[in-house]
């Protein structure tokens, strides 16, 4: 299907129902992140599209400008808005759904929270966020220390290692390294970061966080969460729904872990009721 905006123009594919399944009025809208298309990794869209209309829900799958079939130049994830808000528009007049869910993997969660923070879009009633994107150089560094360095710290061979003069002695050099980019300040510019977490404390919906343990991008958001307040509120919240992927990557490349990514997303949209 096309998707037009103001001044550009998409290509999406619609999964509907097969004709003896009852369809759903929520429809779920798939906001690739990366350098990716609307197959996705592992063609990991296409399985959770065809597994989520399988039980009633319209899912769209879309190429952003530049990527895919869609002409035209590469848009950065934090200038989505139109283009989701586009996507929004064609999913619900061409399935007949009245609501939508967002749901996004890395810089496609962090695109979706940022559309609500520009939009306020009465239409999202759920959002589906799997590894947000919040790097920046000092949560990378805390994310390393807290998950890798203070791990390697505890094992032996690292300090056989050092004693050597092998690798262990660049690992320290590393963490110095870790430990003082920790320390550096932001600019005082509000930072999509920031502008994410607006986004997610005003959102009335109901919101599914999905976070795999093998991954640093999803460590970084965990240590957001802990570390500044306006993370730690939006996640106290009773919408909210945490469900940590054991021993999953990035993608969930897996094959369990990408079972367990549908199932958990399933059992999720039979919450937001009839």
């Amino acid at each position: 299907m096309a998707i037009t905006g103001a001044d550009f123009a998409m290509l999406g594919l619609l999964c509907m129902p097969a004709g003896h399944i009852p369809v759903q009025r929520t429809a779920v809208v798939i906001v690739v992140g990366g350098a990716q298309y609307r197959v996705g990794s592992h063609r990991q869209f296409v399985h959770l599209a065809r597994r989520l209309a399988g039980a009633g829900y319209p899912v769209l799958r879309f190429d952003l400008p530049g990527m895919g079939d869609s002409p035209g130049d590469s848009v950065p994830f934090e200038q989505t808005a139109p283009h989701i808000g586009a996507a929004i528009d064609a999913t619900l007049h061409a399935s007949g759904a009245d609501r939508i869910v967002l749901w996004g993997l890395c810089d496609g969660a962090s695109a979706s929270l940022l559309y609500l923070q520009a939009t306020q879009d009465a239409r999202v009633q759920g959002l589906v966020l799997l590894n947000p994107w919040v790097r920046s150089e000092a949560g990378l560094a805390r994310a390393r220390v807290k998950h890798y360095y203070r791990q390697r710290l505890l094992e032996p061979a690292f300090w056989r290692k050092l004693w050597a003069g092998g690798v262990g002695l660049k690992a320290l050099r590393d963490l110095g390294g870790n430990l003082r980019a920790m320390r550096r300040q932001s600019p005082q510019s509000v930072s999509f970061q920031e502008l994410m977490a607006l986004g997610w404390q005003a959102f009335e919906g109901k919101t599914l966080l999905l976070l795999s343990s093998r991954d640093v991008t999803a460590q970084e958001f965990a240590e957001c969460t802990v570390s500044q307040p306006p993370w730690r509120q939006a996640l106290q919240r009773p919408t909210v729904t945490r469900h940590d992927l054991q021993d999953a990557d990035h993608t969930c490349s897996q094959p369990d872990s990408q079972e367990e990514v549908e199932a958990t997303t399933l059992r999720w949209l039979g919450t937001l009721g009839a």
